[in-house]
């Protein structure tokens, strides 16, 4: 970690950069207006980040900070670093700030550098840093501090980097230089001009690198070339691009370094054997098909799993059949890190496929695109197969080759196909396939057999169909352990014996602490969402996620990232759950999982509902319903029309979201998904009975009623409350809004609890009780608020106004009068300085209760936080004193 560092007295010199020096140009001059940055540069090792930065600190004309990623990189190890370089130095007459790791000691060191001055930080290799630091960083560019408006941030990372998503921040990505720009380059380079035969080669073989341009001259002005004749060898060699890439290489993790060099080996094969006869130094960007590529893993034992982070990461590219490095120069850094004995052992087995027949050449399978652990087969498949495009193969092969496969090799083959449509195809067309993948792995192979129904099960489940689950549950051999327990407690629960499915998947949940493998993570995570444990399958999942990337299964954390949001939705953390479904749909589109993508477009689509944000619902499930109908994806589907639904609700158009519901409650094939029916209810009954639809909401509500008693969903009773109250007549409405109320209070999920509050605040003002509507209305409108729902928001604020109460600001103090007593109670001992735990003991209530109450307080007081508590409760005694005659102290609780 370098420290702070002014710029040097004359700034580096740049070629062919106009476009990043001009986006360099506006970030300063929005520092200097005041509204600050962030600026990303990408690049390749050797493309000139660092320079840039150099330059963009010496041409800024106010203070600028370099700051190079730390030496150590153990956790915040960055962040402290970082705020000791940003310190102000006791010369300048300011004292040293004193900060504290994390993000908020990033925002103070960067509001103390400001001084009403013009600030730029250039921070390199972001790639580098830790990724608590990175994680404090990416929250200080998102929520700069008060006085962070001057201050730009200049970031460089690797190109193969993911960047953070920052608002309003540009991203350049630097590449080669022109002819002209890297003759101009090698002029200054070279104190004495090469020959122009030597100066000619540099150029071709550096082909517009500016490191490696750069380094091949050092090298060459260090040798003992001499003359107008070029060295016979290649002047950009093995040393060279060592020099530049070994940074990049040997920061892999070692099966993807080794991967990426048997991919450059794989390529010394067919029409590239020649040219690769004098080693690594002359390899060009020839493609080479997957088989190749398998086949010479297996020949130097190297494992293919890392091969989706490499393509997910931009190392390498595929298209088809065929991968390549975009990158020439890194394939040949690759390659010249491979062990000398791989050459030897390569061109045996390519010498081997000269002389074996074509029939007889194993051509393994890809990689299996999920979870699955799926071995290689040791016959040949078609090439749609090979690459992982199952689904677009018509057959096997020729009929009589198929006949000569084994079952293993066929079932191989279809489990490949399955997984394909499974990630991004027709998924029943998946179901089917992967149980016939399944019967052919039975006897031989049982656990990958059994992969394949569990595949299988998700391919249904996704597609809605009860029986096709029950088939996949149902068929083969019963797992033990873990697994056993998961298909009796599916089975069970998928046909309705909710007793003996509790047992069966609370041992399953229990168990998570001993699972390491994210697959079976991910089922009892599952697990604990069937049983209605949100708590439970929130955190079995993420620690699904994060095994899934500690292992680089690069293809499995999307997955792992659907469940998750799914999970933070079914709780009621639209924020956890918009953050998970964001970054899944990210991972879903690089990997080519757009089966995955619509259904976190539809988790999106649902938040955005809950914000009244009208545009972006209808953005995400639109584009969740374009894969979501042609793919069967009837999960997906029905998450996107409840989103639509709600939103049409939030905008007052009650008729048009029951319409859009009722086919979602609607029982059997052609209604909504099975496992989403009854979390639907509560809303059509609220639109049905807005829309004078009240028998059909009346059907409906009995047969939520018998789902509400089984225990499966924590806030299913005090939704039943709320159905019934708007089902209700005259004031027994208002005992069924009582009894949704109280129910909330036990069962968390906020923003239901505040629909329920708008309802019954909404009947109590239609029955002409505007001062008993405010206090509902006013609790409603707080929590919308908090949760950014900022629809249903307005329209508590609306309904509040029209009964005469405030929308904003403090209220009388008198109206602390008019809470209940245990309320006032309450209000008094947090006014006093009690916390939520002590207030508990001393009445002997849960803290959660004790919180639900206190929220309560703050919307019928009209404050925002226990620190307003002590004033209102203040002139509220002092109004007192006059007209009882009693002291405060005397009528406190």
């Amino acid at each position: 970690m370098s420290g702070s560092t002014q710029a040097a007295a004359t700034g580096p010199r740049l070629y062919d950069r106009p476009a990043e020096l001009a986006a360099v140009t506006r970030l300063s001059a929005r520092a200097g207006a005041g509204a600050g940055g962030v600026l990303f540069v990408t690049g390749d090792p050797g493309e000139g980040r660092t320079a840039l930065l150099a330059r963009a600190a010496h041409d800024f004309p106010g203070t600028a900070h370099r700051i190079a990623a730390p030496a150590h990189r153990g956790a915040w190890s960055g962040v402290r670093a970082l705020c000791a370089a940003l310190a102000p130095h006791p010369s300048a007459g300011r004292r040293a700030l004193r900060l504290a790791r994390g993000e908020d000691g990033v925002t103070a060191a960067v509001d103390g550098l400001t001084g009403g001055l013009p600030v730029l930080i250039c921070l390199d290799d972001l790639h580098l840093w830790d990724a608590h630091s990175r994680a404090a960083l990416t929250t200080a560019w998102r929520e700069p501090g008060p006085r962070s408006g001057r201050t730009a941030w200049l970031v460089s990372a690797a190109r193969h980097h993911r960047l953070p998503e920052v608002p309003e921040a540009e991203t350049v990505r630097l590449g080669r230089l022109s002819r002209d720009g890297a003759r101009a380059l090698l002029g200054d380079l070279c104190a004495v001009p090469p020959p122009a035969a030597v100066a000619e080669r540099l150029l071709d073989e550096a082909a517009g690198h500016p490191g490696v341009l750069a380094s091949a001259v050092w090298r060459l002005a260090a040798g003992p070339a001499h003359g107008s004749v070029p060295p016979s060898g290649p002047l950009v060699d093995g040393a060279v691009l060592a020099e530049v890439y070994g940074g990049l290489v040997d920061g892999l993790p070692v099966d993807s370094r080794r991967l990426l060099a048997v991919v450059a080996l794989a390529g010394r094969g067919d029409e590239g054997s020649q040219a690769f006869a004098a080693g690594p130094e002359v390899f060009q960007a020839y493609e080479v098909t997957l088989g190749a590529v398998l086949a010479t893993a297996r020949a130097t034992r190297t494992s293919v799993e890392p091969l989706d982070g490499l393509i997910t990461d931009g190392l390498l590219c595929r298209r088809g059949d065929a991968l390549r490095f975009e990158d020439p120069f890194l394939g040949r850094a690759a390659l010249a890190s491979a062990p000398a004995s791989w050459y030897a052992g390569h061109e045996r087995a390519a010498a081997s496929d000269r002389t074996t027949p074509a029939s007889a050449q194993p051509a393994p399978a890809a990689p299996a695109p999920h979870s699955v652990p799926v071995a290689r087969p040791s016959a040949p498949v078609d090439p749609a197969l090979a690459r992982g495009e199952g689904h677009r193969a018509d057959r096997l092969g020729p009929p009589a080759a198929v006949r000569a496969l084994t079952p293993v090799v066929r079932g191989r083959s279809q489990l490949v196909r399955g997984l394909a449509a499974l990630g991004g195809g027709p998924v029943m067309e998946a179901h089917e396939v992967l149980l016939q993948a399944a019967e052919l792995l039975d006897d031989r192979e049982p656990a990958e057999a059994s992969d394949a129904r569990f595949l299988a099960m998700e391919a249904a489940w996704a597609g809605g169909d009860v029986a096709a689950c029950l088939a996949a549950l149902g068929s083969g051999a019963t797992p033990p352990g873990t697994e056993r327990d998961f298909v009796e407690g599916l089975r069970a629960a998928l046909t309705v014996r909710l007793d003996q499915a509790r047992s069966a998947l609370a041992r399953v949940v229990a168990r998570d602490g001993a699972l390491d493998d994210p697959r079976l993570l991910l089922r009892a995570g599952s697990a604990a969402l069937v049983l209605g444990d949100t708590v439970a399958a929130s955190r079995i999942h993420a620690r699904a996620l994060a095994r899934a990337r500690a292992e680089h299964r690069t293809a499995l954390v999307p997955r792992a990232l659907e469940h998750l949001a799914y999970a933070e939705l079914r709780a009621g953390r639209y924020s956890g759950a918009a953050r998970a479904a964001r970054e899944g749909l990210r991972a879903a589109e690089l990997t080519g999982q757009c089966n995955i993508a619509a259904h976190q477009h539809a988790v999106l689509a649902l938040v955005a509902s809950v914000a009244g944000d009208g545009p972006t619902v209808t953005e995400h499930a639109g584009r969740a319903l374009d894969t979501a109908l042609p793919h069967g994806l009837v999960q997906a589907a029905t998450l996107a029309e409840w989103a639509l639904s709600r939103a049409e609700f939030g905008r007052g158009l009650a008729a048009q979201a029951a319409s859009r519901l009722a086919p979602l409650v609607r029982p059997g094939p052609r209604g909504g998904h099975f496992a989403l029916r009854m979390l639907v209810i509560p809303c059509f009954v609220e639109a049905a009975v807005a829309s004078g639809r009240r028998a059909e909401a009346r059907v409906a509500a009995e047969e939520y009623a018998v789902w509400a008693v089984q225990g499966i969903d924590g806030s299913a009773p005090a939704q039943l409350a709320r159905c019934r109250a708007l089902l209700a007549r005259g004031e027994e409405s208002a005992y069924w809004f009582g009894e949704a109320v109280r129910r909330h209070d036990s069962c968390g999920n906020d923003f239901e609890r505040a629909r329920t509050l708008l309802a019954y605040g909404t009947w109590l003002r239609r029955r002409r009780r505007p001062g008993d509507a405010r206090g509902p209305l006013s609790d409603a409108l707080v929590t919308f608020e908090r949760a950014a729902a900022d629809g249903w928001a307005e329209h508590a604020r609306s309904e509040l106004r029209a009964t005469g109460g405030t929308t904003g600001g403090v209220t009388d103090p008198a109206a602390l009068g008019r809470l209940t007593p245990q309320q006032q109670r309450i209000a008094r001992l947090v006014a006093g300085g009690a916390t939520n735990r002590e207030v508990a003991d001393r009445l002997t209530l849960s803290p959660r209760t004790v919180d639900h109450h206190l929220r309560s307080v703050f919307a019928r007081l009209g404050i925002r936080s226990r620190v307003e508590l002590p004033a209102v409760v203040g002139l509220w005694d002092a109004q007192r004193e006059p007209d009882t005659g009693v002291p405060a102290r005397h009528a406190r609780a």
